[in-house]
């Protein structure tokens, strides 16, 4: 499908630059293509915000001591 854009001359002289006159479409096409993908990745991040119930961790008042406790239920640490 074709569809008209209009960009400055300034901008088409550095696509031109980068990756040439006769590539300028599959270069606009990759971009929207990633874009597009950056946006959705973003909208799940964004859906999934407060699913997970704030109820607290189990290490939550005393952070070192959680870790000393599970260092001492692992069999195979010395020490």
């Amino acid at each position: 499908m074709r569809l008209h854009i209009a960009l400055d001359d300034e901008l088409v002289a550095e696509v031109d630059r980068r990756v040439g006159p006769r590539r300028r479409s599959a270069f606009i096409a990759e971009l929207i293509r990633r874009e597009i993908e950056d946006d959705k990745r973003w909208e799940e991040i964004t859906s999934a915000l407060g699913a997970l119930p704030d109820t607290g961790h189990e290490w939550d008042d005393d952070p070192a001591a959680w870790v000393r406790e599970q260092r001492r239920g692992d069999a195979r640490r010395s020490g």
